[in-house]
């Protein structure tokens, strides 16, 4: 089974989405046959980078809401992270572009390890109120999560290194009409859209798995073995 997953680094419901998936994996029976691939998608591709402003204003001027609304606003959401287990910082949040973090991502699958640094790109952003749009602070994740720093600045430094390869999954993300994300496409047949609750994941898994696993081609009513012939050896029963 493969789980592709359209998300960013700045989407807080990513980041629930992407834990609730996880422990709909941890219970599913047949994990270790689930391939789950992230793939890039940029919320606002026009961000600028950090500017100084907080997460609560710019959610205020982009929805046109008092800086107390959108504080209750991210509050609503952060209770929703912590029933998985994340703890969201949007008070020290720093806003900004993320094309250069999904470009690190990219350039860590060519390593083995883009399962760990998209988890830190999040907890980075979101709990330790990094930012993500910095070279350095990127190397610095990336470093931690056992890549080599230099080759991830000269990487990063290369403003054409791996955006191929983003443009790549965005530009799928508009043949499949995704316009928000999380979302998850399973087995190019199936789709999640958003950080749906636990049991919505646990049961697409098993719906998946119980309609595309491979099944026997017969019901086997055989009673007895080593009653039949394979690679022209016989094997002859004893007779009481």
């Amino acid at each position: 089974m493969k789980i592709e997953v359209w998300s960013d680094y700045v989407c807080p419901f990513c980041y629930i989405g992407k834990r609730r998936l996880e422990l709909a994996l941890e219970q599913f029976p047949h994990k270790e046959q689930v391939e789950v691939e992230f793939k890039a998608f940029e919320l606002d591709p026009n961000s600028p980078t950090y500017n100084g402003e907080s997460i609560h204003e710019v959610l205020a001027n982009k929805y046109r809401m008092s800086v107390e609304q959108a504080k209750q606003a991210n509050q609503n959401v952060g209770n929703q992270a912590a029933t998985v287990g994340l703890t969201y910082n949007f008070d020290g949040m720093k806003p900004t572009n993320t094309f250069d973090a999904h470009r690190l991502a990219k350039f860590a699958k060519t390593k083995g390890k883009a399962a760990v640094v998209s988890e830190n790109l999040l907890q980075a952003y979101f709990t330790e109120a990094k930012h993500i749009g910095d070279f350095d602070a990127l190397a610095d994740i990336a470093e931690a999560s056992g890549l080599n720093r230099q080759e991830v600045l000269n990487v990063l430094h290369d403003k054409t290194a791996f955006a191929n390869e983003v443009r790549a999954d965005e530009a799928i993300a508009q043949q499949y009409q995704i316009g928000g994300v999380p979302y998850f496409i399973i087995n190019s047949k199936y789709a999640i859209s958003g950080a749906q609750p636990l049991e919505t994941f646990m049961g697409a898994l098993h719906k998946v798995w119980e309609e595309e696993a491979p099944k026997p081609m017969f019901q086997d009513l055989s009673t007895e073995q080593d009653v039949s012939c394979t690679d022209g050896n016989c094997i002859i029963p004893e007779k009481d």
